[in-house]
């Protein structure tokens, strides 16, 4: 049988969503996730890149989602050598972690890491225990590039995740081009870990990895990021606006081949959506709107339940809006 094709969000709590997504009448963290639960059944946590999860924080979340939700989980900054400034460490770290002329965490030992992995690792027990933790998304930074000493950081980092499925995003081409595709698609699934296929913006630039769609493992995931070449490389303002773009009908129809095809190989499917931003809605005359023409709307959302009305009307299996179901 076909896997169902689940549907999400990369946040649930970024400012297009909370401005524009939920009802006025919806307010705080509680009601928002309760809120976003009901329309999909699935979600990234990304708050947990810029700031270590406590179990108090990962207990709510497992506490406030239905049963059968899947919560995939953002690598903590310094998990995946992203640069990472002293106080987003907890306090008792700050003191041990080797800092560059900028207060950012600089090269630390592979203990200091360590001991990052477990309280991170540690913290999202609640989501475990409750069979709600997805896989822990290991974003590399876009100068992590395809060599022997990074397929090692990637092996060592899964040992550290107790088992968690790792889910590995390149930021980097050197890892999908012609010349290392091939090695790096059969490393991944020799050593189980998951590959992340991205939909970017369509330019030959180094940090934009190519969109090759491939599973290495039962899960296929997709990640949507938009595809304004105009802003990819901005290193000014938020990450909306980096990601800003509206996907139209015609650009999420290229998807329905790919999604049909990866239904049919994997166990789990998920297509994430990324652009966080906000766009004023067109009118779309075949597909149902969520909302009405000439509306300012939040990006992700609206381009998710566009996603799934497409894959409905073309037959292929997807799970449904948990309030409908």
């Amino acid at each position: 049988m076909a896997a169902a094709i689940r549907i999400g969000t990369c946040s649930w709590a970024d400012e297009s969503l909370t401005k524009l997504f939920y009802p006025p009448g919806v307010k705080g963290a509680e009601e928002r996730l309760r809120y976003y639960a009901e329309r999909f059944d699935v979600v990234e946590a990304n708050s947990t890149y810029y700031r270590l999860p406590d179990a108090h924080m990962v207990h709510n979340w497992a506490q406030r989602t239905p049963d059968g939700f899947v919560m995939h989980v953002k690598a903590f900054g310094v998990m995946t050598r992203h640069p990472v400034k002293a106080e987003q460490l907890p306090p008792d770290l700050r003191e041990a972690a080797p800092l560059d002329d900028r207060g950012r965490v600089d090269r630390p030992p592979r203990e200091f890491r360590a001991e990052v992995f477990r309280r991170f690792h540690d913290a999202l027990a609640p989501l475990r225990e409750t069979g709600k933790l997805g896989g822990i998304l290991m974003q590399l930074p876009p100068y992590v590039v395809f060599k022997p000493a990074s397929l090692e950081y990637l092996e060592w980092a899964q040992g550290q995740l107790g088992g968690d499925e790792m889910l590995v995003e390149f930021r980097h081409a050197s890892w999908l081009d012609d010349e290392n595709r091939r090695e790096t698609l059969a490393f991944l699934e020799s050593h189980h870990m998951t590959y992340v296929i991205v939909d970017a913006p369509r330019m030959e630039a180094r940090n934009v990895a190519p969109t090759v769609v491939a599973t290495t493992t039962p899960t296929a995931y997709i990640r949507f990021h938009g595809r304004n070449a105009s802003t990819w490389n901005k290193r000014t303002g938020s990450a909306a606006e980096r990601f800003d773009h509206l996907y139209s009908e015609e650009e999420l129809r290229e998807w329905v081949g790919p999604l049909a095809e990866l239904s049919g190989q994997a166990e789990n499917v998920y297509a994430m959506f990324n652009n966080n931003g906000r766009s004023t809605m067109p009118g779309l005359p075949t597909l149902e709107n969520p909302a009405e023409e000439g509306t300012e709307v939040a990006q992700a959302p609206v381009n998710a339940e566009m996603l799934r009305q497409l894959l409905q009307r073309e037959g292929l299996p997807v799970t449904p809006a948990p309030a409908a179901a």
